[in-house]
């Protein structure tokens, strides 16, 4: 019979379950979004005191979730552990009434960082890839799962999708260090995105042409 050790050598830890997120997961997954994105480049920008970025950029998540409603997909783990958040190729135009709610919850998540949160959008908005596409706004991972391969599990859906549908995937890494993650994933990345102003991260466009 083989020993624990050897047991474990063969096996390894368990696969990560993904499952599509459910509207119950929304707290747990604004929490994961936030411990995961601390340090994050994006975050620190956005919310410069650390006493409360995490559930500030928990609740910035939150208005993606919101936003892609209904054209979308997020992907989590059970127990939750993070999220994928996807938006769909081609997604409706946002309805004026959900377009002022949006703002508003992004001004009270941002306070002081509104204007911050503006620019960085309207900067991203410009550079954004122009063919129908998957864009991944948001992946993170809590950092006691991180290297556990839970990342990769939830990207699994969307991108098997995108080589389904024959469909590019999209993103900006906020982190350099990040990009050889995805570059595993088949990303590639095409610029730097600077934002103006001299003051604010820089990002990384990445795209992935269908397998």
């Amino acid at each position: 019979m083989p020993s624990e050790e050897q047991a474990a050598f063969e096996f390894g830890p368990p696969r990560p379950r993904v499952r599509p997120a459910r509207p119950e997961d929304r707290a747990a997954i604004a929490d994961a979004i936030g411990r995961a994105f601390f340090d994050d480049p994006v975050a620190v920008y956005l919310f410069p005191d650390e006493s409360s970025r995490r559930s500030r950029f928990g609740r910035f998540a939150q208005i993606a979730i919101d936003s892609f409603t209904g054209h979308g997909a997020v992907h989590t783990t059970e127990p939750v552990r993070g999220a994928a958040i996807w938006q769909a190729p081609s997604p409706p135009p946002v309805g004026f009434w959900t377009q002022l709610r949006l703002a508003f919850t992004l001004a009270r998540t941002t306070r002081t960082g509104f204007r911050r949160a503006a620019r960085l959008g309207e900067t991203m908005r410009r550079h954004h890839f122009q063919q129908p596409h998957w864009y991944l706004a948001v992946l993170g991972t809590i950092p006691v799962a991180q290297g556990e391969g839970v990342g990769s599990a939830m990207l699994g859906p969307v991108l098997a999708r995108c080589d389904a549908e024959r469909l590019p995937a999209y993103l900006e890494s906020s982190k350099e260090s990040n990009i050889p993650f995805y570059q595993r994933h088949g990303f590639e990345v095409t610029g730097e995105i600077r934002i103006e102003g001299g003051d604010g991260p820089t990002l990384w466009p990445m795209v992935r042409p269908p397998a």
